[in-house]
């Protein structure tokens, strides 16, 4: 009988996104029971790494290796797979430690990684492949704050967001300049480094790109319309949004979201699964951030996006151990 390869799923993390990682993690363990792998939940806390046993026990990870010791045995794995929002398994930390351990991992590598959460370089790396973004204003902590620059750089209203955060925590929408400050103020309690957006009013779109079969996938894309002033924490998590697959958007549209959403994808090396926001204006979609490691609870886009195209969440996740294991 052929052992099955044993699939640590880390989940957790340190950031404001702890529960919706954890959330994934046991859709992905829910969805990988079953299947050729056999998976363990690993849990992984700022206090402690552990894996959580079927019956609630927790078991520590021997962080020289990423083993557990189960019933005197030591149990090593075949392969992660990060179901991390956040720091650190979406900004590059865990990839670069599992690649320094030799143990494959199914989101992208860790310098990709770290580029993609952090919006202000990624936009830059990508503007020389012809990728538009909005008009933006950056601040470090401890910068002069000069409004009348920030508003005649990008205008009113303008988006205050967090340069490294997910989930639209520390983002707030600004209509009037007096308002600058307490927005600055939000954003750097969930980060060091802010960007100052223009915004973009238009249709709001997001595509999955996946590695699947071998092959760069483009999954069918999700419209985004926030009940909300626009896609913040409750319009993602808590129902005030209507998400439409696939997008009610024009062949034009369609062609050339998809073309720019696979260009990211392959000129940035990125591997599993990615999720891509953008604004149209007119026909012309603008970029708003990447993400590593979506969502993958069954009401997240990706997930959603994947049925669309016919792969199932046990494929879906299959396919992202089967690309990466030897």
């Amino acid at each position: 009988m052929e052992i099955k390869k044993k699939i640590a799923i880390i989940m957790g993390g340190y950031s404001n996104e702890y529960h919706i990682s954890l959330k994934s993690g046991k859709v992905v363990y829910q969805f990988l029971k079953g299947t050729p792998y056999e998976p363990y939940s690993i849990l992984i806390e700022r206090e402690k790494w552990v894996y959580l046993a079927p019956d609630g026990a927790e078991h520590p990870i021997d962080r020289h290796d990423f083993s557990v010791m189960l019933n005197d045995q030591k149990v090593v794995f075949d392969c992660v797979f990060n179901a991390i929002h956040g720091t650190p398994g979406e900004d590059g930390l865990l990839q670069a430690y599992f690649q320094l351990l030799g143990l494959p991992q199914t989101s992208c590598d860790f310098y990709q990684a770290a580029l993609t959460f952090n919006k202000r370089d990624l936009l830059s790396a990508l503007k020389p492949h012809g990728i538009q973004c909005a008009t933006s204003y950056f601040l470090n902590k401890g910068d002069a704050i000069d409004e009348n620059a920030i508003v005649e750089r990008v205008q009113l209203p303008c988006f205050v967001k967090a340069n490294k955060s997910g989930s639209s925590y520390g983002i707030s929408k600004v209509y009037q300049k007096e308002d600058l400050r307490r927005a600055i103020d939000v954003a750097f309690r969930e980060d060091d480094e802010i960007i100052i957006e223009r915004f973009l009013d238009g249709v709001e779109v997001s595509v999955g790109v996946i590695t699947y079969k071998g092959e760069t996938v483009v999954l069918p894309i999700t419209e985004i319309i926030s009940e909300n002033d626009f896609f913040d924490f409750e319009a993602k998590y808590e129902g005030k949004s209507t998400e439409i697959t696939p997008a009610r958007i024009s062949p034009l549209q369609t062609e050339k979201v998809t073309k720019v959403a696979k260009t990211i994808y392959e000129t940035l090396k990125l591997k599993g699964f990615t999720r891509s926001e953008f604004i149209f204006i007119g026909d012309e979609p603008y970029l708003l951030e990447v993400n590593t490691t979506p969502g993958l609870t069954t009401q997240s886009l990706l997930p959603q996006q994947a049925e669309k195209a016919g792969i199932s969440l046990s494929e879906l996740f299959e396919s992202a151990i089967t690309a990466v294991l030897p």
